[in-house]
């Protein structure tokens, strides 16, 4: 299976880390982050029960090393888009779909879960790949962290090995910054170059691509840029992936 981190991002409350961290392990899930937690002590542990070394070993990092080790980041939100026009947090998907979503990688997925009070703001959700949100009822649709973790986890127990890497988050974010200059060669629109590659990330964060398409869609942009009659010299340079040195590596 990957490897699945629990990403609590400035939890507020002591207790609730304890709880999320005892039904981590009730689903066989043990790698808990913490961004910026609150002071842990006695009650934290109590509430851990026999969960206490998924506590003891819950990584301490900021986010923006989350971000940048994670071969694919997972939003979780109760605030959704009502409409595709406004892309931030959608299109969004139940967690019992991410399942399917996530099975076959191998490499870090982060599922970030954001604070008690009102989750993870929008420049957080902007650097995920996939939305994902719990279906409740309407009439009283806030869900404890630690219970929303527990539906998180239940859904993603003993997944199998996955069977293929991801391209890393450095060479999909130079994919993206060719993507942003592409659409400024084609005079894309200021204002819709934002959204567009927004929607770009969503896309791609669906599709979850490997090194040899993210190498691929280089091309088609460098061949594309050339048929505007770009010189060589005016094209973005981007580092050629050796892919069957690559393939040879993996091998190994």
């Amino acid at each position: 299976m990957p490897q699945i981190d629990i990403v609590l991002v400035e939890p507020l409350y002591e207790g609730n880390i304890g709880f999320a961290a005892r039904v981590m392990k009730n689903f066989g899930l043990k790698n808990m982050v913490l961004v910026n937690p609150p002071e842990l002590t006695v009650e934290a542990r109590a509430r851990a029960s026999h969960a206490k070394d998924v506590l003891d070993n819950a990584e301490r990092i900021s986010l923006e090393e989350v971000f940048e080790r994670s071969t694919l980041c997972i939003a979780t939100t109760g605030g959704l888009s009502k409409s595709v026009s406004h892309p931030m947090r959608m299109p969004y998907y139940a967690v019992s779909e991410l399942r399917e979503m996530i099975g076959d990688i191998d490499g870090r997925i982060s599922i970030l879960f954001g604070r008690e009070n009102w989750g993870l703001n929008n420049e957080e959700i902007a650097q995920c790949d996939i939305v994902c949100t719990i279906p409740t009822s309407e009439e009283y649709p806030i869900l404890n962290i630690s219970h929303a973790i527990g539906i998180v986890c239940y859904e993603l127990a003993h997944l199998q090995r996955g069977e293929y890497m991801l391209a890393s988050k450095q060479e999909m974010d130079s994919l993206y910054k060719h993507i942003g200059e592409f659409l400024e060669l084609a005079g894309h629109q200021i204002e819709k170059r934002g959204p567009t590659l927004l929607l770009a990330k969503r896309v791609f964060g669906r599709t979850k691509l490997t090194v040899r398409e993210v190498s691929t869609m280089h091309g088609v942009l460098r061949r594309a840029e050339r048929k505007m009659k770009l010189s060589d010299e005016e094209l973005p340079e981007y580092p050629e992936t050796d892919i069957a040195e690559l393939e040879a590596e993996l091998e190994e």
